[in-house]
């Protein structure tokens, strides 16, 4: 075990219920399989020293994620589950913890360790998602604030947790901010397609 954990949110492999944003656009298959390309990105970002505990929507896989441990997220919405998750981390010795997602095309080992980097200064990191949330969070002391009565998926998610976190006397650091894919124009932006032609390739056979 090291001091390090990163902890990754994932939704499992299921038509319709993966990228339902996108899916509006581009048809549930297709939606599917981008999310399936963002999670193997996903999972080659997550290779590193510390170590990786993968936490699924609704059971837990046993094909991905080969050496990492496995469990079902817990709790009535995201504040809830992410809470759980990072106090079973802390729970189980753990210094610094950091959770992301699996949807965000610029996820690399680079911004994982930079969110590590800056838990050694700081005791909360965030990365900012361009929507006003945010794609990573890491922490060195469990504050439960932080998940408790927010606005999930609204454009002033991290100013009001930022607002909180001032008012509790606490300060976080900041990534670079980053585009997450929620639709179809957060997907072509990003340019994640034309740097894997073969999904770009798939998509348009599928809508043709």
């Amino acid at each position: 075990m090291t001091k390090h954990l990163l902890i990754i949110f994932v939704k499992n492999l299921i038509e319709g219920q993966v990228k339902t944003r996108l899916a509006k656009t581009i048809g549930n298959h297709a939606a599917l399989q981008v999310y399936k390309s963002l999670l193997h990105t996903t999972e080659l970002a997550s290779n590193g020293t510390h170590d990786t505990w993968v936490f699924y929507s609704k059971e837990i896989d046993k094909n991905q994620w080969p050496k990492a441990k496995k469990f079902l997220q817990q709790g009535q919405d995201l504040g809830a589950k992410m809470k759980h998750a990072f106090n079973e981390g802390f729970v189980a010795g753990y210094r610094s913890i950091i959770l992301i997602g699996s949807d965000l095309p610029d996820m690399s080992s680079a911004v994982i360790e930079k969110g590590f980097a800056q838990l050694k200064q700081s005791s909360i990191s965030f990365g900012p998602a361009t929507d006003g949330g945010y794609y990573l969070i890491g922490l060195t002391k469990m504050i439960p604030q932080i998940f408790e009565n927010k606005p999930w998926s609204q454009p002033n998610l991290l100013n009001l947790t930022l607002q909180e976190l001032h008012s509790l006397g606490n300060r976080a650091s900041l990534l670079d901010s980053y585009n997450d894919v929620d639709t179809l124009e957060d997907l072509i932006a990003s340019g994640y397609l034309e740097k894997h032609p073969s999904l770009k390739q798939t998509l348009e056979q599928l809508n043709d």
